[in-house]
């Protein structure tokens, strides 16, 4: 799982300076244009930045969105069409960043952690979504190989719901809303994983399962680090002085806020549950061995005596002219008796040994 700067902002470089790794990506760029008025709805991919141009000037709502490793050339050839301050475009590249929400003057500039998890596995990888909103347009950027937002896409390529009778405020508001409510899944899976986890530390505790439970731990920790400013974003949001966002709209982005607030309070408990797994474990290990010393006792208790036993009739002194001699040695029934007599010890230490509750 991660959540770490890949490429970064080296030190002495002067503030707002797009450097990319010089390496190649790990996802190719893709652009994607979406323009759309209640009554007209246009899309299609891009080559380069510059033909969004003719979309700028119509009165209509512009989504530019940038899927896979953003390059330093692109984001200014953005940066120049839609006057994104380089500061923001610096925090897109340089990736990593902690949630927040920045207002540069005509537009606001939104950082968000999208968690994104693997099939039939609890690792989760957090990848940052910048996103830049003006009053008729939105440029996003996503890292990952898959585009996140084909829902939205697919509200506005149909119709549905109210998305294309509003401003790009509201659009903002379904992009981020699909991005927090993409924590409840993630956080169910790892729900799941804690109760299995839970199960296996209770019945057979071992290394491994110590393995996934700090795993499980490192995870959630991420989780929360980069989950728990989003509500602050949110909040920022719902409050924003700039007039980007609608009066309209706010209540839209409280509800959003409400869902961080949800999130939030299951992660805690998670984290309460996995901290309360460590000491299940140790529990459950000082009780197993615990078992495996009571039951080696009893064994080496009820053996003591018997062992005494044959010990004495093993020293063989039978002089027939000493008063001292053995005399059971030369008894006819002698080695039967023996037996008899362990037997009697073993079985009368097994119902002393039950009535006291110790078996």
């Amino acid at each position: 799982m991660g959540y770490f700067t890949k490429r970064y902002h080296p030190p002495g470089t002067s503030p707002g300076t797009l450097q990319g790794s010089g390496e190649a990506g790990l996802f190719p760029l893709k652009l994607y244009l979406t323009d759309y008025t209640n009554t007209e709805f246009t899309e299609h991919d891009l080559a380069t930045p510059e033909e969004c141009r003719g979309y700028l000037d119509r009165d209509s709502i512009t989504w530019i969105h940038v899927q896979g490793d953003a390059e330093a050339q692109t984001l200014r050839e953005l940066g120049a069409l839609f006057g994104l301050h380089p500061l923001a475009l610096e925090d897109v590249i340089n990736s990593g960043q902690r949630p927040k929400a920045d207002d540069y003057a005509e537009q606001l500039f939104v950082v968000l952690a999208h968690p994104v998890t693997a099939a039939e596995s609890p690792d989760v990888n957090i990848a940052q979504l910048s996103l830049f909103v003006g009053k008729r347009f939105v440029v996003s950027f996503h890292p990952g190989k898959d585009d996140p937002f084909g829902p939205v896409r697919r509200r506005l390529r149909e119709h549905t719901g109210r998305i294309r009778e509003r401003g790009a405020d509201y659009l903002l508001y379904a992009l981020i809303d699909l991005v927090v409510d993409e924590g409840f899944p993630v956080l169910e899976m790892l729900g799941e994983a804690i109760e299995d986890l839970e199960e296996e530390m209770l019945d057979r505790p071992g290394p491994d399962a110590l393995h996934r439970l700090h795993n499980l731990r490192r995870t959630m920790l991420v989780v929360r680090r980069m989950l728990w400013p989003q509500r602050e974003v949110l909040n920022s949001l719902v409050r924003d002085p700039s007039g980007i966002i609608g009066d309209e709209n706010h209540v839209y982005y409280r509800d959003c806020y409400d869902h961080t607030i949800q999130i939030m309070d299951l992660v805690e408990t998670y984290r309460d549950m996995i901290t309360g797994l460590l000491d299940v474990y140790l529990s459950s290990v000082s009780y197993r061995l615990n078992e495996i010393m009571r039951i080696l006792t009893i064994i080496a208790t009820i053996f003591i005596p018997l062992t005494f036993i044959v010990g004495v009739y093993g020293m063989n002194f039978v002089n027939p002219d000493s008063p001292w001699a053995m005399p059971e040695l030369r008894w006819y029934f002698g080695y039967p008796l023996v037996w008899l007599l362990m037997l009697a010890v073993f079985g009368g230490m097994l119902v002393y040994f039950r009535r006291k509750r110790w078996l």
